[in-house]
C-alpha cells in the first residue's frame, strides 16, 4: 500500500471536489484587494488635503471675525471687507468639512433597524444608503452646484477680489469628493473590509 496516498475522506489537491485545497475561489477581500488598496491610498491623500484646508479656513475665519470685532469696537471703524470675507469663508469651510466627514462616515445615521438584519441584508442596505448619497451628491452638489457657479461666475463681490461663482465652485468639488468617498465605501462593503453601518466611536462621546 502506498503510504503517500490520501487518507479516507480527504481529496487530493486539484481534484475539484469539496475538499480541494489546491485552488481557492476568489472571495471578497481577494477579489477587491487591489482596488481597495488603491482607493485607500487616494483616500488618505485627499483626507490630509481636506484636513489642512479646513484648518486653514477655520484659522482664517477666526482671524477675520476677531479683526472685524477689533476694528468695530476698538477703532470704531469696521473694515468693510471683513463681513463678506467671514461669510464666504464660513460657507467654504462648512462645505469642505461636510465632504471630509463623509470619509469618516460621521454624519448622523439611524442604524437600529439595519443592525437587526442578517449581515447579508445589512450589506445590501449599506450599499443602498451609499447609492442614495451618490445620487443626491451628483444631483445637488455637482449638477446644481455647477449651474449656480456658472450663473454667479460674473457676479463680483464688492469688497473682495473674487466673484460669487468662484466661491461657489466649492460645491461641485465637494460633490465629486462625496461621490468618491461613497464609492470607496461601497467597494469596502463588498470587499468585507468596511462595515455596512458606520462604527460608533464611544471615545467621541462627551
Amino acid at each position: 500500500m502506498n503510504s503517500n496516498a490520501p487518507e479516507s475522506g480527504e481529496n487530493p489537491p486539484g481534484s475539484g471536489r469539496p475538499g480541494d485545497t489546491g485552488r481557492s475561489e476568489p472571495n471578497g477581500p481577494a477579489r477587491w484587494g487591489g482596488l481597495v488598496g488603491v482607493l485607500g491610498g487616494i483616500r488618505r491623500v485627499i483626507d490630509r488635503v481636506l484636513a489642512v484646508l479646513c484648518i486653514i479656513m477655520f484659522v482664517a475665519l477666526v482671524f477675520i471675525v476677531a479683526l472685524q470685532v477689533f476694528t468695530r469696537e476698538v477703532l470704531n471703524n469696521s473694515a468693510p471687507w471683513t463681513e463678506e470675507a467671514a461669510r464666504y469663508t464660513f460657507v467654504v469651510l462648512a462645505v469642505l468639512a461636510a465632504a471630509y466627514v463623509f470619509s469618516e462616515r460621521g454624519h448622523i445615521a439611524v442604524e437600529i433597524l439595519i443592525e437587526k438584519l442578517p449581515l447579508r441584508w445589512q450589506k445590501v442596505m449599506g450599499i443602498v444608503n451609499e447609492s442614495i448619497v451618490i445620487f443626491f451628491a451628483i444631483l445637488v452638489f455637482i449638477v446644481g452646484g455647477a449651474r449656480v457657479t456658472d450663473n454667479a461666475w460674473s457676479q463680483d463681490i464688492a469688497t473682495l477680489p473674487l466673484s460669487v461663482g468662484q466661491v461657489f465652485l466649492v460645491l461641485p468639488i465637494a460633490g465629486i469628493l462625496i461621490v468618491f468617498y461613497s464609492l470607496a465605501t461601497v467597494i469596502g462593503i463588498l470587499a468585507g473590509v468596511e462595515k455596512p453601518t458606520p462604527e460608533f466611536d464611544e471615545s467621541a462621546e462627551i
